[in-house]
């Protein structure tokens, strides 16, 4: 799992919205965009981490749509927050541009579980573990 470069991008993803977006919104936020923000963000790395424990790709495939569904929620979050002013326009970019690769390497895992990418390699790193 942690050979996997989606996997990777969706944890630096959730890091930086833990550290450095959700910690600038107001106090009074904290059970609200907060929450809707910080839950997704960990969901995702969570859902690949859990997919991967599953016998069969159609298992693994499900969770991945789970974790696709969790980006369009970030996204979401992520413009309430820009158009309230909890976050500056160069933070929304930053956190804009990473749900938008994670969500294309999510559609390309995707494709490859199910067939549809021809002989397209699911994204991993040559790194050993």
């Amino acid at each position: 799992m942690k050979k996997l470069d989606v996997w990777k991008k969706t944890h630096e993803k959730n890091m930086f919205i833990k550290k450095d977006i959700a910690t600038k919104f107001p106090k009074e936020e904290r059970f609200e965009l907060t929450s809707q923000l910080t839950r997704p963000s960990l969901s995702i790395p969570l859902n690949i981490v859990e997919g991967s424990g599953r016998f069969t790709d159609k298992d693994f495939a499900h969770f991945l749509d789970t974790a696709l569904g969790s980006t369009n929620e970030i996204d979401c979050c992520c413009l309430c927050a820009s158009e309230l002013k909890y976050i500056s326009d160069e933070d929304y970019k930053k956190v804009n541009k990473s749900i938008n690769e994670v969500r294309a390497m999510l559609i390309s895992f995707l494709k490859f579980f199910r067939g549809g990418a021809g002989n397209l390699k699911p994204y991993t790193s040559n790194l050993k573990p």
